[in-house]
C-alpha cells in the first residue's frame, strides 16, 4: 500500500469552486488546455502520484546514494529512478512547459496543484525533474543562440538543472560569495570557486545537467549587485545543442543528511582540477541577481507547496489510523469496566488534534491555490498586453505574488514542521517506528524552513521588499479586501467568524504600525518582530481565505446535485474554517500587545548570558 494520501478532492473545490479557474483556462495564454482537460490532467497527475512516485519513496530514503571519487558522478537507488522513468517517459515534464517550447499550456494553478501532488508523494524524486522548468525560466532570459544551444535541448533530452547560489563561507548571504568568474574572449568564461548545498548536483539519470551559477566576474563590485548568472553544464553543450566534452564543474562530496536523503544534496567545485569549468553568460549581460531570482521565486513556492503537501499526507494517514485504531472505551463510558472499546477518533484529545491538522492544512492548501491563481493572472496579464499598457497591471499582480510567496514559504514550512509531529502524536507509539510514514515525514520537512531561505529571511523580506517597496501599497490592497469580505453587512452566514477576522485584521494593522514606529527608535526591534509578523499575516490570511471557502461550501450545500460525499466535504469544509477563526485568530491579539511592548533586552544581554 502507497503511504501517501491525497487530497484532489480539496484541489478541485479550490480550483474549481473557490477560485474559478476555469473562467480562464482555455483562454488566451492557457487555451491549449481547458477546466475539462485540467482536471482530466490532475486525476492522471494524482494516479501517477500515489503509484509509480510513492513506489520509490522508502527505499530510496533507506540506500545511500553512491559519489564515484574520480568522476564525481553520483548513482542513485534503482527505485528511484525508475519513479523518473514514469514521469519523464511520459512526457509529464511537459506539464511546466509553455506550448511555444511544446509543452501542454497549463496554467500556474494547474501545475502547482500537480506539484502538491508529485512532491508530497515524493520530494527527492520530484526535485529531480526541475531541468524543463529552469529550461522556461532560461528561455525568458537568455540570447535567441542560447535558447537554441541550452534550452530546446534541456527539453527535448529531458536535462536536470541545479540552481548554485551558496557557498561554503558565505552561506544565505549571497552577495558575499567568492566564485569568480574570468571572461575568455571567446564567448565563453572559466568559473572559479565552489559552492554547497546545491540541489541535485549530479544524479545517473540525465544525460546532462545544466547548472546556472552565481559568479562574480573580475573587476566586478562587491555585494550581490556584483554577480552575473552562468550556465555551466556537467558536459559541455556545442554550439548544435549536442552533447561535447566533460566539463569541469564535479561533485567532491555529497551531505549526509538527515531528510531528503535521495536528493544528492553536493558540493561542487569549478576548475579545481586539469579540466576548467567553461560557462555562458545568461543573456550576454550583467543581471545575475535579477536573473536568478526568477529561479528563487519559483524554489520558495515549490517549497512552501512541498512542505504543505507533507502535512497534508501526515494527516491524512493519522486520520486513517484514528478511524482503525480501537483503544479504550467512550469518555463518557469510562467508568463503565464492560463498555466496549472505540476507535481512537473518538476520544476528544485525538478529535482536537486531527482538527487541528484539518483547519491548517487546508488553509494552507487555499493559500497555496490562491497564490498559483495570482500567478495565472500575471501571466494573463502579460498577454493582453499587446501594446505596453498593461505595464500597471502587471506590477499590480506581480507584487501580490511577491508579497505572497514568504507566506506560502515561510508560514507554510513552519506550520507543517510543527503539525507533523502531531500527526505522529496520533499514531502514539506506532508513530514512532518505520511501519509507518510519519517519521520520513518529519526527517523530509525540516529542511522546508532552512533552504531557499530560513524562516528569519523570509519575515525580512516581507517586510523590508515586500512591503516597503511600495510603502504598503500592495499589502493595503490585500487588506482591504479581507476587510471588505469581515464587514460584509449583507452576509447572514459566518457572522461570527467574520467578526473574529475583523478583529484578527486590526490586530495584524496594530502590529504593522508597532513596527513602522520601531523604525524610527530601533532596527533591531524591527529583526525581533519580523517572523511574529510573518505568521501573524499568514493567519489573517489564511483565515481570510479559508472563510471565504467557507462560504462557498455554505451554498453548496443547498444544491441538489451533490454526490456521494460530498455533503460531509461541505460540512468538513465549513467546521474547519470555523474552528481557526475562533481557536487561531483570537491568538493575534496577545501577539500584536507582545510586539507593542518588544524592548532591547534580549538584544543588551551578554553572549555569555545565554
Amino acid at each position: 500500500m502507497t503511504h501517501y494520501k491525497s487530497n484532489l478532492r480539496d484541489l478541485f473545490f479550490n480550483l474549481f469552486e473557490v477560485n474559478r479557474v476555469q473562467d480562464h483556462l482555455g483562454t488566451g495564454p492557457f487555451e491549449d488546455m481547458d477546466a475539462d482537460a485540467a482536471q482530466d490532467v490532475l486525476r492522471e497527475v494524482d494516479r501517477l502520484a500515489r503509484e509509480d512516485f510513492a513506489a520509490s519513496f522508502t527505499a530510496a530514503d533507506r540506500t545511500p546514494l553512491q559519489l564515484d571519487a574520480d568522476s564525481g558522478d553520483v548513482t542513485v537507488p534503482p527505485e528511484l529512478n525508475e519513479s523518473l522513468d514514469a514521469f519523464f517517459d511520459n512526457d509529464w515534464h511537459l506539464l511546466y512547459v509553455p506550448p511555444h517550447l511544446g509543452g501542454y499550456g497549463a496554467s500556474p494553478s494547474v501545475s502547482w496543484s500537480a506539484s502538491e501532488m508529485l512532491a508530497g508523494a515524493n520530494a527527492s524524486a520530484f526535485f529531480f525533474t526541475a531541468g524543463p522548468f529552469f529550461a522556461k525560466i532560461l528561455d525568458e532570459v537568455a540570447t535567441p543562440e542560447q535558447r537554441e544551444r541550452f534550452v530546446t535541448p534541456m527539453i527535448e533530452h529531458k536535462w536536470g538543472a541545479t540552481m548554485v547560489l551558496t557557498e561554503p563561507d558565505a552561506g544565505s548571504d549571497v552577495g558575499a560569495g567568492r566564485t569568480k568568474a574570468v571572461d575568455n574572449g571567446d564567448g565563453t568564461w572559466t568559473i572559479t570557486g565552489s559552492k554547497r548545498f546545491i540541489t541535485n548536483g549530479d544524479f545517473d539519470w540525465p544525460d546532462n545537467i545544466v547548472h546556472l551559477v552565481l559568479a562574480r566576474p573580475e573587476g566586478a563590485g562587491a555585494g550581490t549587485k556584483g554577480l552575473s548568472l552562468f550556465v555551466v553544464p556537467k558536459y559541455w553543450v556545442n554550439e548544435d545543442g549536442s552533447i561535447g566534452e566533460r566539463n569541469g564543474a564535479f561533485v567532491r562530496s555529497v551531505e549526509d543528511k538527515m531528510g531528503i536523503k535521495a536528493s544528492s544534496t553536493a558540493e561542487l567545485y569549478f576548475s579545481d582540477g586539469d579540466i576548467p569549468a567553461r560557462g555562458v553568460l545568461v543573456g550576454e549581460v550583467h543581471d545575475g541577481i535579477a536573473q536568478m531570482f526568477k529561479v528563487i521565486e519559483y524554489a520558495r513556492m515549490l517549497v512552501g507547496t512541498k512542505a504543505i503537501s507533507t502535512l497534508s499526507t501526515g494527516y491524512l494517514n493519522a486520520l486513517e489510523y484514528a478511524k482503525e485504531r480501537v483503544q479504550g472505551p467512550d469518555l463518557k463510558q469510562a467508568a463503565d469496566k464492560t463498555a466496549p472499546r472505540v476507535p481512537i477518533i473518538a476520544h476528544p484529545d485525538v478529535r482536537r488534534m486531527l482538527m487541528i491538522q484539518k483547519a491548517h492544512v487546508e488553509g494552507l492548501r487555499a493559500l497555496m491555490t490562491y497564490t498559483a491563481w495570482v500567478q495565472d493572472q500575471v501571466e494573463l496579464a502579460h498577454h493582453a498586453d499587446v501594446d505596453g499598457s498593461n505595464a500597471e497591471e502587471i506590477t499590480r499582480w506581480e507584487r501580490l505574488n511577491d508579497l505572497l510567496l514568504p507566506l506560502v514559504k515561510g508560514y507554510g514550512s513552519e506550520k507543517s514542521y510543527e503539525l507533523l509531529a502531531m500527526s505522529l502524536q496520533v499514531f502514539g507509539g506506532a508513530g514512532y517506528t518505520r511501519d509507518y510514514p510519519i517519521e520520513q515525514y518529519i526527517r523530509d520537512a525540516k529542511i522546508d524552513t532552512l533552504y531557499e531561505g530560513t524562516t528569519g529571511i523570509q519575515g525580512m523580506d516581507l517586510f523590508f521588499r515586500k512591503i516597503g517597496r511600495d510603502q504598503g501599497a500592495t499589502l493595503t490592497g490585500l487588506l482591504t479586501q479581507i476587510q471588505d469580505f469581515a464587514k460584509d453587512d449583507g452576509a447572514d452566514v459566518l457572522v461570527a467568524e467574520r467578526a473574529r477576522l475583523a478583529t484578527a485584521l486590526a490586530d495584524v494593522q496594530r502590529m504593522l504600525g508597532s513596527m513602522v514606529q520601531f523604525l524610527g527608535e530601533d532596527l533591531y526591534k524591527i529583526g525581533l518582530s519580523t517572523t511574529p509578523f510573518l505568521f501573524s499575516l499568514a493567519e489573517l490570511v489564511v483565515g481570510w481565505l479559508s472563510l471565504r471557502g467557507a462560504e462557498v461550501a455554505i451554498a453548496a450545500q443547498a444544491r441538489d446535485d451533490l454526490r456521494d460525499g460530498d455533503a460531509d466535504f461541505y460540512a468538513g469544509k465549513i467546521a474547519a474554517a470555523s474552528w481557526f477563526a475562533h481557536n487561531v485568530l483570537p491568538e493575534l491579539s496577545s501577539r500584536a500587545d507582545i510586539m507593542a511592548a518588544t524592548d532591547l533586552g534580549v538584544m543588551e544581554l551578554a553572549d555569555s548570558a545565554f
